[in-house]
């Protein structure tokens, strides 16, 4: 047989094998899709998916194997979900007891933020039924009221214990002062003792009082400008008896024209804080310096010592309430704990920070760094001051009044700069 007819019979087959193929594959996609809609679980209930997107938070909906039908990026975010799965045992379960038992349940749960790490992530989540298909989780991130409520409750707590010391102590002096009337040097001596511990306990009462202060207070709508040179002359005069009491000099270099806004009072305080600090842990007959200088949008304000330094432990823990870096010494030179921690809280409100830098035998220095003021009061002589950030007046409800409210704001802070020291 000829070869070339050979060959196009064989073409000819193949192509009509092809063909077929080709027609076979439609008919088979199509009946797949068929089953495919006919195995479709039921949709969520009409209006849910509206719903669940303006409801503010996140939300996970799971059908009645625990798969993952719909879920809002914030649950992603939080980790509750990956990828088509619940992450958390603990929500399996409630979608469990729903199922079984038809009810609403509701808890608040500690959950890992995360496959690796220590996070973990305190949320309020609810569970309810969907329709007659699926169960919707609802999740309210509890964790940011959850920590400011422990915060609170070891304040209150540590408060508690710290004034019971001295005030257990007042009173076995007393006991003590009442059994030895008849003996002149024990009742004298008692009565020095008891002269400290109530020194002691007015100086926790007042740092007290001054911390929750400070935790109310509103910088922005009470400040003003301030001289820092005042500040810093006010400071150091209120310094000066516990400073001759041991015979250390309290030396002051520098000057800034800059002012500040804030709130002069509170940043005496800051500033004393410091300065006593520094006096309290540095050892007799040394000096004490108080550097300062504007840089860059910046006022820096330093203090040094002469003392033992500090580790790397304590740099870290050192503006915590009640923290002492020796409690027995702390004892001894009359610390309450609280004083750079009101430092520190000073600083926030009024848009700075309080940095550190010490090293072992070596001293410590602390900066107070704080935006200069800017504004027609913010100029000094020989200056031109800035001109103010005007903004419109706004009436209720935040309409503009047509006219402007002149605000003096301070520059914005973040400027790299090593603190001055005397």
């Amino acid at each position: 047989m000829d070869p070339m007819f050979i060959g196009l019979i064989a073409g000819l087959v193949g192509l009509a094998l092809g063909t077929f193929g080709v027609l076979a594959y439609r008919v088979s996609e199509k009946q797949r899709q068929l089953l495919d809609m006919d195995g479709d679980e039921p949709g969520l209930p009409d209006g849910a998916a509206e719903v669940l997107a303006v409801v503010g938070r996140a939300f996970v909906v799971v059908d009645a194997v625990d798969g993952v039908v719909r879920a809002s990026p914030a649950a992603y975010a939080y980790g509750l979900v990956r990828g088509h799965t619940v992450v958390h045992k603990e929500l399996l379960d409630m979608t469990a007891g729903v199922r079984r038992d038809g009810v609403i349940l509701e808890k608040k749960l500690e959950l890992p933020r995360g496959p690796l790490g220590q996070g973990t992530i305190i949320v309020q989540v609810r569970a309810a039924m969907l329709g007659e298909e699926y169960i919707l989780l609802l999740a309210d991130d509890r964790t940011e009221i959850t920590r400011t409520e422990e915060i609170r409750n070891d304040f209150v707590a540590n408060v508690s214990h710290e004034l019971k010391t001295p005030v257990g102590a007042i009173s076995l002096l007393a006991e003590a002062l009442e059994s030895s009337a008849d003996d002149e040097m024990a009742v004298r001596r008692f009565a020095k003792r008891m002269h400290k511990e109530s020194g002691r306990l007015a100086a926790l009462v007042q740092d007290i009082i001054e911390l929750s202060r400070l935790q109310g207070a509103s910088v922005v709508q009470q400040g003003g400008p301030v001289d820092v040179n005042a500040v810093i002359a006010e400071a150091v005069d209120r310094s000066q008896l516990p400073a001759e009491s041991k015979n250390i000099t309290i030396v002051v270099g520098g000057r800034t024209e800059e002012k500040v806004f804030g709130d002069q009072d509170l940043l005496v305080t800051a500033l004393r804080n410091l300065i006593d600090n520094a006096i309290r842990y540095s050892p007799p007959n040394t000096r004490v310096g108080i550097g300062v200088r504007s840089k860059e949008g910046l006022v820096s304000i330093s203090v040094t010592d002469q003392g033992e330094g500090l580790s790397a432990e304590d740099q870290e823990r050192v503006f915590e309430r009640f923290y002492r870096v020796d409690a027995a010494r702390s004892r001894h030179t009359g610390g309450t704990g609280l004083g750079l921690s009101i430092v520190k809280h000073v600083a926030s409100n009024h848009g700075g920070e309080v940095t550190l830098w010490s090293q072992p035998g070596q001293g410590s220095t602390f900066t107070l760094r704080l935006p200069e003021m800017e504004g027609p009061e913010a100029g000094h002589d020989g200056d031109a001051a800035l001109p103010p950030a005007a903004v419109p007046a706004t009436g209720p409800a935040g309409h503009s009044t047509g006219q402007s409210a002149v605000t003096p704001i301070p520059r914005a802070a973040g400027a790299e700069e090593r603190g001055a020291s005397a």
